[in-house]
């Protein structure tokens, strides 16, 4: 055992300061910021009232949203006429066409109309004074004869009884509305209704080996256009989807982005090279141009929407615009950042050849800066054709303002679910595309 004298350890302390006389902040700089990280924590709770706020928080809505992107409803309404018939009629655009006769909605031999809602275990049987609703393992007879309806025997929770009406929930299966002469059904299936072909279509409703037989080798359906142009035509020009117009937005906004991101880039190149100290020595002009870029970067791109559409109206131009602005003063610090922290002796060593500027630059600068450059405008590129879309929202054109506008309609979410996994496609897209040729330039290797 080594025992160490008082001068042995106060040699120790002498020669290791950091280690036996450590400062407040190096004692207690941890628990400090772990305290101030739990204080802020509860700042925030308190300012933006989350208990409240969650409480109050419309959270079924998720699941409605949710279920509407992948789902669609045929609502079919059963009138109960003066003489005891049942007359069925549809909204003017209905999924299933202009003259529906589905399998699940029968008409019975008594004069009443049975509908499978799902299966047998959720189902509705309505007659001129009777509407019989069958879910969750239950049969509710709910009586039409008197001013309103009226449920016989004890209501279920599924169930809620209104002065003028009875709604029945079936859950993600659909509801049904009952009143004294009719009865609304909102029957629920998954998948896209008519994403191919719309109800207007030739080929609406056909099979698809039809349809195939059809454009191969069948009969022209129109003597003056082939099958197969007319099915492309129908497909493009589907009224429920647009895929026409949507794909013209979506190709609106990749151009967005790229005429913005080119511009932004041709224009911050030669400004960069006046911004660099160690390649423009004013420092006045150094400066203008470093706070012009902090100008241009700092005023969101959608602010400059918000400007370019009041100027020159909405469309792709003020999109364009709004991306180029911005872009210069991003890319034009990038430049100017990285021309400065190149290596200067090549430059030096070009210039005491007595070349001209020109050729120093060209041969002892842009060797050196030109992966930087493409590497950023790469990143850039692909970072605006998310920002393209965010803009279009306030007018700037692209698939942006088409999603806005399926949005507001807060009834067109399968719309919207298809094009935000069309904009997430191209983002993957031109991810990785950005990424394996900035790896390709930086001489780097993907994993």
């Amino acid at each position: 055992m080594t025992v160490i004298d008082a001068n042995r350890m106060h040699e120790i302390e002498t020669r290791y300061p950091e280690y036996f006389h450590r400062s407040f902040r190096q004692r207690f700089g941890g628990l400090m910021i772990l305290m101030a990280t739990l204080l802020y924590g509860l700042y925030a709770v308190w300012f933006f009232d989350l208990p409240k706020l969650f409480a109050e928080a419309h959270w079924e809505r998720v699941g409605i949203y949710l279920s509407q992107w992948v789902s669609y409803d045929v609502q079919p309404e059963l009138r109960i006429q003066d003489d005891g018939s049942i007359e069925v009629r549809y909204p003017r655009f209905s999924p299933l066409g202009d003259n529906p006769h589905p399998d699940w909605l029968v008409n019975n031999p008594d004069g009443s109309i049975s509908v499978s809602i799902n299966g047998t275990s959720r189902s509705i049987s309505v007659s001129k004074s009777e509407t019989i609703v069958t879910a969750h393992g239950v049969s509710v007879p709910v009586e039409l004869s008197s001013g309103a309806p009226k449920v016989v025997g004890p209501v279920p929770g599924w169930m809620t009884v209104y002065d003028d009406n009875v709604l029945a929930d079936l859950g993600f299966a659909g509801n049904v509305s009952i009143s004294v002469d009719r009865v609304k059904i909102r029957k629920r299936f998954i998948g896209w209704a008519n994403f191919i072909f719309d109800t207007q279509s030739s080929f609406f409703d056909k099979p698809v080996g039809e349809v195939v037989s059809l454009i191969v080798s069948g009969p022209r359906i129109k003597p003056d256009q082939s099958n197969l142009s007319l099915a492309f035509d129908d497909i493009w020009n589907n009224s429920e989807w647009q895929h026409g117009d949507v794909w013209t937005k979506l190709f609106q906004t990749i151009v967005m982005a790229f005429l913005g991101t080119l511009l932004g880039s041709l224009a911050a190149f030669p400004l960069a090279f006046m911004a660099a100290r160690n390649i423009t020595p004013n420092r006045l002009l150094n400066q203008i141009l470093k706070r012009f870029f902090d100008f241009l970067r700092s005023v969101d791109m959608l602010i400059w929407a918000l400007f370019l559409t009041r100027a020159f109206g909405p469309g792709p131009l003020a999109g364009s615009g709004a991306i180029f602005l911005t872009e210069t003063g991003t890319l034009g610090k990038l430049y100017s950042e990285g021309l400065e922290n190149i290596d200067n002796k090549p430059r030096e060593g070009i210039k005491s050849t007595g070349a001209q500027t020109v050729l120093v630059h060209r041969y002892g600068i842009m060797p050196q800066i030109v992966p930087v450059i493409v590497s950023q405008t790469l990143y850039q590129w692909e970072s605006n054709v998310r920002g393209a879309t965010i803009i279009g929202a306030v007018g700037a054109g692209g698939i942006g303002l088409k999603l806005w506008e399926a949005m507001r309609t807060n009834a067109n979410w399968e719309n919207v679910a298809y094009m935000v996994i069309l904009i997430l496609i191209v983002v993957f897209l031109f991810d990785t595309a950005s990424n394996a040729l900035r790896h390709q330039l930086m001489g780097t290797k993907t994993h």
